[in-house]
């Protein structure tokens, strides 16, 4: 008997455990949801290939003017940045690019956009292996905790995201207003709401128009009684001589209405200008040759290491002798602590996540004297490698690093180079 009832408690708890197995999976998928719901929130970058943040766009003396501001408040990005010449083969080339910026929705209004001394308020072509200087001015809009990236959407190619940084917004959404003067002179208190009303009115008046003429229509048998008639042959009975009429009147109507509004909207707006398809021309900054030759030897990842490293030929060609400062790939910068001047370039609001704190390892940290040519091993460990998802490079079909090396001399001058080369991962223990 305490079998059967031990085999009877156990079927029910099998019944309960199936009838609210759908809910308790529900349960726990909302709380890994929540667990990770930070992350979640920002740091789009990481989901984009490893080549994509290394070979394309390279971003450097990146600027935020706060990170902190109330609705209303203006925020100021700006910096630098180089196409990397050897852009990847199987992305189209920069012919059409437009500057925008990366935010998990319109939490900001962009107010100004320039890329050097000129307006990026339309897309327009760059060169590969040139920087180029930018600048964007936007206004905060909703109060919260934003990620906020520069970047280049390339035609072909998508978006590519610069580093981003946490933007607190304060306030209440309700205080937003962006004022404009247009070249007519005439002042918009909030453009955001400016016109919503006309706008609504209209497509009040076309769903009312759309809604009878349904109507018209619903009120007559449908589909089987209609498939009946078609099948008999009686096509001809389905629409009647009051049904031609209605239509009739609907056309006419909709032509009235839309040459009416055309003539209103010419009247209350006479000033108009269309939309600009043209092109921007945007000037790189001048070019400067590359003091110093990177050739790259061998370049390996080591994976339970989580360390980059590069063995490297540094000749330097330019007049004075330099030291390694920096090495900056997809948004990370691995800074030679041995080099105040490296440290000093460290801007105090740039994101402290994207700067690796055990730094950039030189294997000979002593000036490099102009003409030389000098064989060393750079080092680039952190977690990072896998914070950023940036150690899936070793999965890609073109395993190769790309990144941007930066000089100093014992002045303070600064000097970039590129380097480029391919990537072997190692997998095993040590070194």
């Amino acid at each position: 008997m305490t079998s059967i009832q031990n085999e009877r408690r156990g079927f029910s708890m099998f019944k309960f455990l199936k009838k609210y197995a759908r809910q308790m999976r529900l349960v726990v998928g909302l709380g890994l949801l929540a667990s990770v719901s930070g992350q979640v929130l920002a740091h789009g970058e990481r989901n984009q290939e490893p080549f994509l943040r290394m070979r394309t766009v390279h971003f450097y003396d990146m600027k935020w003017n706060t990170t902190e501001v109330p609705v209303n408040g203006e925020i100021v990005v700006s910096g630098t940045f180089r196409l990397f010449p050897e852009w990847p083969g199987n992305l189209p080339p920069p012919k059409r690019v437009f500057l925008g910026n990366g935010t998990p929705g319109p939490v900001l209004a962009r107010t100004e956009s320039w890329i050097g001394d000129v307006p990026a308020i339309q897309s327009g072509q760059l060169e590969l292996d040139r920087d180029y200087t930018f600048r964007s001015v936007y206004k905060a809009r909703i109060p919260g905790n934003h990620h906020v990236h520069p970047m280049l959407n390339v035609e072909g190619a998508g978006p590519l995201l610069g580093p981003g940084n946490w933007l607190a917004i304060t306030g209440n959404r309700e205080d937003f207003r962006l004022p404009i003067d247009t070249i007519d002179g005439t002042h918009i208190e909030n453009l955001e709401t400016w016109g919503v009303g006309t706008v609504f009115k209209w497509h009040a008046l076309w769903f009312a128009i759309a809604l009878v003429y349904m109507l018209w229509w619903l009120r007559k048998p449908l589909l089987m009684p209609r498939f009946l008639a078609t099948e008999a042959g009686n096509d001809d009975l389905l629409i009647t001589r009051g049904d031609r009429m209605w239509g009739a009147a609907f056309m006419v109507g909709t032509l009235v209405i839309v040459v009416a509004g055309a003539n209103w909207a010419e009247a209350k707006y006479p000033r108009t200008v269309p939309l600009q398809g043209g092109e921007a021309t945007w000037e790189p900054l001048p070019k400067q040759a590359a003091s110093v030759k990177i050739a790259v030897k061998r370049a390996t990842y080591d994976v339970p290491g989580r360390s980059m490293k590069i063995n490297v030929t540094l000749t330097n060609n330019g007049p004075k002798p330099v030291q390694v400062g920096e090495f900056l790939t997809a948004g990370l910068r691995f800074v030679n602590h041995d080099v105040p001047v490296a440290m000093a370039n460290i801007d105090p609001l740039f994101p402290k996540d994207l700067i690796p704190p055990s730094g950039l390892k030189v294997g000979d940290n002593t000036p490099i004297a102009p003409g030389e040519s000098r064989t060393m091993m750079l080092e680039a460990t952190d977690a990072a490698w896998e914070v950023e998802r940036l150690t899936s490079l070793i999965n890609d079909p073109d395993n190769r690093v790309g990144a941007l090396v930066f000089f100093f001399d014992a002045d303070g001058n600064r000097s970039i180079s590129t380097l480029s080369g391919p990537i072997v991962p190692f997998f095993g223990a040590g070194k």
